[in-house]
C-alpha cells in the first residue's frame, strides 16, 4: 500500500496564513507548521527577566538594539521560521531586511546580535494530526535551532535550561539547571556552560553582571 506524501508549507504560505486570528503562536520547521503551546508562568518569568536585563544593558551602553514581541528569524534557503523567546535586533540594519516591513522577519545575521531560547516542558505539536510530528521543546533548542543558528552565523545563542530538561550529553549527569552560551568562532559554535553562581560570560555584553542562579531564581 502506498502512502500519500504530506504537503509541506513554504515560508510564503506560512506568513500569509499565520497568525490565524486564534491568538496562538506558530513556527515553521522545514516546511512543517508547528503550534507553540502557551508557556508556563515560570517560563514567562525567566523570559521576562532576561528581556529586562538585556534591555537594561542596551540602555546603559546606548545601543540601538531592541527586543520585538513576536518577530521571526528565517534561515536562508530554508522553509523554516522561528520565534525566539528573546530576540535582540540591531535596529539600524532593519532597513536592509527585505522581509521586515511586511512580515516582521529577519534573515541577515547583522540584524541579530543575540538569540535566547528558554527551554520548557511544553510539547510543540505540528498542525498535522500524526503523532510522529510532535516535537519536544528541548530537542528543538539543543539540536535543530542550534544547528540552524550556527549555519546562519548568529554570533551568540543562549540555551537557558532552568529546570535541567536537556539531554545528559548537553547538561551532564546528574542533570541540573544549566545555561549554555554558544559563541560563533570560525563558523562553529563554542559552548560554555554556566550554573549556580557562575557569572554569565557574553561576547555581546562582556560587562553583563548576571549569574546563572539569578536567572534561575526568576522562576521561583
Amino acid at each position: 500500500m502506498t502512502q500519500a506524501l504530506r504537503k509541506l508549507t513554504t515560508f510564503d504560505e506560512f506568513v500569509a496564513k499565520y497568525p490565524d486570528g486564534t491568538g496562538k503562536l506558530y513556527e515553521l520547521h522545514d516546511g512543517v507548521v508547528v503550534e507553540i503551546p502557551q508557556p508556563t508562568g515560570e517560563h514567562e518569568e525567566v523570559t521576562g527577566f532576561l528581556a529586562f536585563e538585556i534591555t537594561r544593558e542596551c540602555i546603559r551602553l546606548n545601543l540601538s538594539y531592541f527586543i520585538p514581541k513576536t518577530a521571526l528569524v528565517k534561515p536562508p534557503e530554508s522553509e523554516s521560521a522561528y520565534s525566539p523567546d528573546v530576540l535582540l535586533l540591531n535596529r539600524p540594519n532593519l532597513t536592509n531586511e527585505p522581509l521586515w516591513k511586511k512580515e516582521s522577519t529577519v534573515i541577515q545575521v547583522i540584524s541579530i546580535p543575540l538569540i535566547i531560547e528558554v527551554v520548557s516542558t511544553a510539547v510543540a505539536s505540528s498542525r498535522e494530526t500524526r503523532p510522529t510530528h510532535c516535537l519536544t521543546n528541548w530537542r528543538d533548542d539543543y539540536l535543530k535551532k542550534y544547528a540552524d543558528y550556527e549555519v546562519m552565523g548568529i554570533s551568540e545563542y543562549w540555551i537557558v535550561d532552568y529546570t535541567g530538561l536537556g539531554g545528559r550529553e548537553f547538561i551532564g549527569n546528574p542533570k541540573q539547571p544549566t545555561i549554555l552560551v554558544c559563541c560563533l568562532e570560525e563558523g562553529e559554535y563554542t559552548v560554555r556552560k554556566f550554573r549556580g553562581d557562575n557569572r554569565i560570560q557574553s561576547v555581546t555584553f562582556p560587562d553583563l553582571n548576571l549569574t546563572a542562579q539569578q536567572i534561575f531564581n526568576a522562576s521561583l
